[in-house]
């Protein structure tokens, strides 16, 4: 499978809404596909729908059910066949292998309370999290294999010093940046800073790839042009601009909406209990009234 998808030439413009598949969708949830379907008609493009179930574990058959179900309901329609992410591991070990042979991944095996335990309590990543303190940055392959060979699982870090050197010369010394399309369609260029993540997980210890390896693998396999999606994910776009260019990946254009926000101030999550679109249903909801409180509540 080439990674770059394709011609874009002949197939167009295309958006996409990419749920998890580990609860049912929620009002943020409708908002963004909504935003997604209405760029689509907007640029005369295609509406992809992508199921990210790359962590099994929390993936579950009915939920991806739910979903197909609530959009439908809501009026939506999209391309088929959808994308699966579980089914197509074998492109993400391609892609990751990539890295490796350019020498910008390397095992890591500490756990987060190793990690926790070496942090320096002061740097985090744009998520929260505590920048890798770089415990295993540098470990003799010696190590590596006597780790290997009893049982121990690893993670792989990007090595962002370089990454960033090889993308720098790939750019000519110019600046990493993205394409931004705001809510009225108007353009501008966004710098950007992707050392703020520091040595970033891109292949997980269970799993084939992370959030990030697998959603720039995907969006170049399906020809996506715009990128919609949460203000939320904007910090992530610098990480995925730099893998982006490391493995030769076409440049969307990112348009990030305004999320909608619980009576708490705080973006509504499936792990905080934010009221389903299945629940609004059973209480007599339109689906009018929730395309209206989607796009009005909470902003």
């Amino acid at each position: 499978m080439p990674l770059t998808g394709g011609s874009r030439e002949a197939r167009g413009f295309a958006t996409r809404f990419a749920p998890s598949p580990n609860g049912r969708l929620h009002l943020g949830h409708v908002r963004s596909a909504l935003f997604a379907a209405r760029t689509a008609r907007r640029i005369g493009g295609r509406f992809i729908l992508r199921i990210e179930d790359i962590d099994i574990t929390r993936s579950r058959t009915e939920f991806v059910s739910a979903i197909f179900d609530d959009l439908a309901w809501l009026g939506l329609t999209w391309e088929e066949p959808v994308l699966r992410q579980s089914e197509h591991f074998p492109d993400y070990i391609a892609a990751a292998d990539r890295l490796r042979a350019m020498g910008v991944l390397y095992r890591c095996f500490a756990s987060r309370s190793e990690i926790a335990a070496a942090h320096d309590g002061r740097s985090f990543d744009p998520d929260g999290a505590p920048i890798y303190p770089g415990l295993h940055r540098g470990m003799s392959d010696d190590e590596q294999a006597r780790r290997i060979d009893v049982g121990e699982m690893c993670a792989w870090r990007i090595d962002m010093e370089k990454a960033l050197e090889i993308v720098q010369a790939k750019l000519s010394r110019a600046p990493l940046t993205y394409r931004a399309m705001d809510e009225r369609g108007a353009l501008s260029v966004v710098a950007m800073r992707p050392e703020v993540w520091g040595d970033a997980v891109i292949v997980r210890k269970e799993f084939p790839a992370s959030y990030h390896l697998a959603v720039v693998v995907d969006d170049a396999r399906q020809g996506v042009t715009h990128v919609t999606r949460g203000m939320d994910l904007e910090p992530a776009t610098a990480l995925h601009r730099l893998l982006q260019v490391l493995l030769d990946l076409p440049e969307p254009i990112y348009c990030h909406h305004g999320l909608v926000m619980g009576p708490d101030g705080r973006k509504l999550s499936k792990s905080d209990g934010a009221e389903s679109v299945a629940a609004l249903r059973a209480r007599g909801a339109s689906a009018e009234e929730v395309r209206w409180a989607a796009d009005n509540i909470g902003s």
